[in-house]
C-alpha cells in the first residue's frame, strides 16, 4: 500500500493534459503509471512513443498470429503500452466520454472480430475500406483506458498488410507525429464524419 501511495503521490505532481478528442484518465488509471519519474506530459508522450515503437517491432514478428482474435487484440495493446501503464492489455473497468459501456467491451469486440472475418471471407469491401471500417469500429468500442486510437491504427495496418495491401499512412505522418495539431484535427474530423455513416473521408485520410 505504501508503494501505491507513493506512486499516486508522484502522479499527482503531474498534470495530465488531455488533447481534444482524447480519453481522460481517471485517478485509478493514473495510479497505474509505470515510470514514476515522469512528471510532465511531454516526457510521458516521449515514453509512450518509445513503448509503441517496441510494440510495433513485436507486432511485425507475429506472422502466424490470428489478428482477428481477442487475445491478439489485448496482447498488441499490452506490447504497445506495458512499459507505460500497468493496465496495458486489460479492458477498461469504467465508462468514458466515448465507447460502449465497459461491461459490454468484450462482447462488442468479439462481434466486431466475427463480422470482420465474415467481410473478408465474402469480400464485402475492398481491403482499404475493410481495414478503415475495422479501425473506426474498434475506436468506437474503446476497449482500453487509453491508447485506443494508436492501437486501432496499428491493428488496421497489420490487417491490411496481411490482406496484401501497403500499410496505411494516416495523414502522411509517422506515429510520432500523429499528435500534431493539424493532422490530429483532420483525423478527428474524419472519425466524426464516419460516426455519421460517411466512411469515405476516413478512408481518404488513411491513405493521404
Amino acid at each position: 500500500m505504501r508503494d501505491r501511495a507513493a506512486n499516486c503521490g508522484e502522479i499527482k505532481q503531474m498534470e495530465f493534459k488531455i488533447a481534444p478528442g482524447a480519453t481522460p484518465i481517471d485517478p485509478d488509471e493514473a495510479a497505474g503509471l509505470v515510470p514514476v519519474h515522469i512528471t510532465t506530459q511531454s516526457d510521458l508522450n516521449a515514453w509512450e512513443q518509445a513503448n509503441i515503437v517496441f510494440g510495433n517491432r513485436w507486432a511485425s514478428r507475429q506472422k502466424k498470429r490470428d489478428l482477428l482474435d481477442e487475445g491478439f487484440v489485448r496482447d498488441l495493446h499490452h506490447q504497445m503500452f506495458n512499459k507505460t501503464w500497468k493496465w496495458a492489455g486489460t479492458f477498461r473497468q469504467s465508462n468514458k466520454n466515448i465507447g460502449v459501456d465497459w461491461s459490454q467491451v468484450s462482447m462488442k469486440l468479439r462481434e466486431l472480430l466475427h463480422n470482420t472475418r465474415y467481410q473478408i471471407e465474402h469480400q464485402i469491401f475492398n481491403e482499404d475500406e475493410l481495414a478503415v471500417r475495422f479501425h473506426h469500429q474498434l475506436v468506437l468500442i474503446h476497449a482500453f483506458a487509453n491508447g485506443n486510437g494508436r492501437h486501432a491504427r496499428l491493428l488496421a495496418d497489420l490487417l491490411i498488410m496481411r490482406l496484401g495491401r501497403p500499410r496505411l499512412t494516416w495523414g502522411g505522418a509517422s506515429e510520432s507525429h500523429t499528435s500534431s495539431e493539424v493532422v490530429r484535427q483532420k483525423y478527428l474530423v474524419a472519425l466524426r464524419t464516419a460516426d455519421q455513416g460517411q466512411i469515405g473521408g476516413l478512408i481518404e485520410f488513411a491513405r493521404s
